[in-house]
């Protein structure tokens, strides 16, 4: 049960900047009188917007706050629930929304929206709607049970039985359905991809099967052929490698002797030409000259005579041995051409050991390949083939056990969705309540004199009978029997909430029921119901009939409006006030 203990507010409507504060659960009854616009109805605005946000009357959040003072508006309601305080306060400029445990401000979720949930359906467990069909009868704002469309009626009754925990299953169950439905859709996905690698992999299979014994013959074929191109080249590398390398070294050696004996012969003749130009000199010097340059002598004729043959025998034999070496010259050019063509020849053979080398490493590498592609590609890629198919069945058959099951949880979650349905387990529960509900409604039509027989069925429709069983509706009433049913209905709900424990709590106000629509007998008819409430519940009655009502409540308070602020005053009997 939720005991709401204190509610206080500043800057809120028409009241000023110091709190203003009432205590709900100091007594039994209580009266709520004041001129129009003076704040009466203000407590009820405070209550319904510090636990839900918004006012009870249709007023905007923005209005909420003092139009003079505009700041500072706060509001704040303690209450007690199953052992625990809280504290709730909510305030405009600056904006306050704090829920407080025991002295614990608990921890504020990043959006308002989800922290209200919290309130709402951790702690209140109850809305909007449902808390003002059990604790605010209203004259304002205030929509009457019997005015609600039939799916409110519905989202009321089980918050008062504390089922709409279904409605949450079922809500839950729908959104795992759509995971499921969206999982089975992969899957479906899944296995056409695995269907399509299944089916390029037999083909796969039955093309690397295709290779027979003809391909194998084909590549033996070119291995025979590589090889035998091998043998060749080989065989001929035998015959150029035979005693290559000695004919080399010796031709090499015998080109360079004959190089060093031409360069020999041409030095000699360098030699001998020099001689010769030396001797002409001195042939043309006697031949010239009668006298000795030195000593001025004169040169006989005999001795220039004898140096003269013997210079010129001497000039002819070295002309002679010019022309001997020159003759050498020519037969050691022809050696050395030789044996340049000699050294030549060698060196092709060498240039052709070296290509046929080459070759026989490109052939031995062809041969290597096409071995390999024998002995590894063909039977290797069959097997590793066959085990990718496998691997592809396998995961087929994993996809549709995974189908298989996630369908079967989603036929059992459609089944428990069926049963969650308004028509389903809620419609059976609320049909075990429905005639307590009627029963309960009718004592209370009867206790404000209101003699009809009324009856909600499954779907929340009423049927109204008179004495005379004509049978009539809701709208069928003046608005004052229809207070009556409102008032019977809301009585009913209260005990129907005490009875569950679900949304039960001490608080109940009635904004201007007394004032405008019953008679004198429904007033004190009304009164003896209230007067019939156990000592757990405070009544709150707002009303401008106070001459009439004075003296029939505990206490009372008088909501007065000063310089455009309102203020309250208590009173602990009717008529003795004190500020």
């Amino acid at each position: 049960m939720i005991k709401f203990k204190t509610l206080r507010y500043k800057n809120f409507l028409s009241s000023g900047n110091n709190f203003t504060e009432i205590q709900l659960d100091r007594n039994k009854s209580t009266l709520v009188v004041g001129q129009n616009g003076a704040g009466k109805s203000t407590m009820l605005d405070a209550l319904s917007f510090a636990l839900f946000g918004k006012a009870h009357r249709n007023i905007n959040k923005t209005q909420l706050i003092n139009s003079i003072n505009n700041k500072g508006c706060l509001v704040e309601i303690e209450f007690s629930l199953s052992g625990n305080e809280f504290k709730v306060s909510r305030g405009i400029k600056p904006n306050v929304f704090e829920i407080w445990k025991n002295g614990t401000m608990l921890n504020q979720s990043s959006h308002s929206r989800e922290y209200q949930k919290i309130l709402e359906q951790n702690i209140l467990k109850l809305n909007h709607k449902s808390f003002h069909q059990v604790v605010v009868l209203g004259s304002s704002s205030f929509i009457p049970f019997m005015q609600l469309p039939s799916h409110i009626r519905r989202e009321v009754i089980e918050d008062l039985l504390d089922i709409n925990v279904f409605s949450k299953m079922n809500i839950i169950l729908k959104e795992k359905n759509v995971q499921l439905k969206d999982k089975l859709r992969q899957i479906d996905y899944n296995i056409d991809i695995v269907k399509t690698k299944i089916e390029s992999q037999k083909k796969y299979i039955r093309d690397i099967a295709a290779l027979t014994e003809e391909n194998r013959k084909d590549y033996e074929f070119r291995i025979q052929a590589s090889q035998n191109l091998v043998d060749e080249l080989q065989n001929e590398n035998s015959e150029l490698s035979l005693g290559l390398d000695e004919s080399v070294s010796e031709a090499e050696q015998g080109l360079k002797l004959l190089q060093d004996r031409k360069q020999s012969l041409l030095l000699r003749g360098q030699d001998r030409q020099s001689t010769i130009r030396d001797l002409e000199k001195r042939i043309t010097f006697f031949e010239e000259n009668e006298s000795c340059p030195v000593c001025d002598q004169a040169i006989s004729d005999g001795h220039k005579h004898a140096i003269l043959l013997s210079t010129q025998e001497d000039r002819d034999r070295r002309k002679a041995e010019i022309k001997q070496i020159g003759t050498e010259g020519f037969a050691v050019e022809s050696e050395i051409d030789q044996q340049a063509g000699l050294l030549s020849t060698l060196r092709d053979r060498v240039h052709k050991l070296t290509a046929n080398s080459k070759e026989i490493s490109k052939l031995q590498a062809t041969i290597s390949d096409y071995r390999s592609h024998i002995e590894k590609e063909i039977g290797t890629d069959l097997t590793q083939a066959r085990t990718d198919l496998q691997k592809f069945e396998d995961d087929r058959s994993n996809e549709l056990e995974e189908k298989l099951k996630l369908s079967d949880d989603l036929n059992y979650n459609s089944v428990i969705i069926e049963m969650l349905k308004d028509t389903g387990i809620k419609t059976k529960i609320i049909k075990q309540y429905l005639p307590v509900m009627n029963k309960l409604v009718n004592q209370y039509l009867q206790i404000l004199d209101f003699f009809v027989h009324f009856h909600l069925d499954e779907s929340f429709q009423e049927v109204i009978r008179s004495r005379h069983r004509d049978e009539f509706t809701y709208d069928s009433f003046s608005e004052g029997e229809k207070q009556r049913i409102d008032l019977a209905l809301l009585f009913t709900w209260r005990q129907v909430a005490k009875m569950k424990n679900s949304v039960s709590t001490n608080l109940l106000l009635l904004d201007e029921t007394f004032d405008s629509l019953l008679d004198h007998d429904g007033v004190e008819n009304l009164l003896k119901i209230l007067y019939t409430l156990g000592e757990d519940t405070n009544v709150f009655v707002i009303s401008h009939k106070g001459d009439i009502l004075d003296g029939k409540f505990d206490s009372k308070i008088e909501f007065t409006k000063e310089k455009n602020f309102s203020q309250m005053k208590i009173g602990v009997q009717a008529n003795e006030l004190v500020v």
